[in-house]
């Protein structure tokens, strides 16, 4: 369809496009600008009559938001540099590796992913109980430390890597370490670093699972936090500009990490549709 318009029209599609995803964060930032009654007013007004700067720096200061916010980004970093190293070396055995039963050992781990998630819980939770990491960094970050869907979209990476680059590492007498990390990886980085937003984007933004397995407000994450502030901090239905100002705050490290990797994810994305025109 897109073929048959002009370029002018295209572009104005996709601009609209982009308009309309970008309106609803456009609404929390001007929200938390306004007062209670402008929020609610009808019809809606776009920009507020007099804007609250303050209400920022009132809804920082309403609730322990550095910590959670550093909390988040601490586990969820964490995370993605096991995850990045797990799921490299695993998808690397599943397409570089010989073994016996590789078909089946791979099957096994792709079957995985249909389990759901909340099937794991109680057995997630019983394991943490035993290994007394409950209430603890380590246990909100070694319980995912390991991820399907990671070493799925790797090892997709790695089968399109040509093999002859891994037998020629092996010729000059290079280990499978030496040539995962100076071979493989640096020519499926894009994939590595789409692996890394979407992890980090996950974990910054787990509720659930870390509201299960941590009782300590101190351990509390960004999702966590900002329910606290609007249940208990007394902002439950009466202080929507304080939490629309929490909500655009604590989505600046997402937009921030989108922004550093936007380039990487352009040539994944290309070097994706590449390979498959190929």
């Amino acid at each position: 369809m897109f073929t048959r318009l002009g370029q002018p029209v295209r572009q104005l599609f996709f601009a609209v496009i982009a308009l309309l995803m970008a309106f609803p964060f456009y609404w929390m930032v001007t929200s938390a600008l306004k007062t209670n009654d402008e929020i609610w007013r009808s019809p809606p007004t776009l920009w507020p009559e007099v804007p609250l700067w303050g209400n920022f720096a009132a809804a920082w200061n309403e609730a322990p938001f550095a910590r959670y916010m550093g909390n988040s980004i601490f586990v969820a970093t964490a995370i993605v540099v096991l995850q990045v190293i797990n799921s490299g070396m695993m998808a690397y055995a599943l397409t570089h590796m010989k073994f016996r039963l590789k078909g089946v050992f791979a099957g096994v781990i792709l079957f995985g992913y249909m389990v759901p998630a909340t099937a794991v819980y109680l057995p997630g939770y019983l394991v943490l109980s035993e290994l007394h990491l409950l209430n603890s960094y380590g246990g909100l970050i070694l319980s995912n430390c390991v991820s399907v869907f990671a070493i799925f979209l790797v090892r997709q990476a790695f089968l399109q890597v040509s093999h002859e680059l891994v037998e020629a590492g092996e010729v000059d007498g290079a280990s499978h370490m030496r040539i995962l990390w100076t071979v493989l990886v640096p020519v499926t980085r894009s994939s590595f670093a789409v692996l890394a937003l979407i992890t980090f984007i996950e974990q910054y933004n787990n509720y659930f699972w870390p509201m299960l397995i941590t009782k300590d407000p101190g351990l509390q994450l960004v999702s966590a936090g900002l329910r606290s502030f609007f249940v208990e901090g007394g902002a439950y239905g009466l202080k929507w500009p304080l939490i629309m100002a929490a909500s655009s705050f604590t989505i600046a490290p997402l937009l921030l990490v989108f922004l550093l990797a936007q380039k990487t994810i352009m040539q994944s994305v290309n070097m994706t549709a590449g390979s498959s025109k190929g």
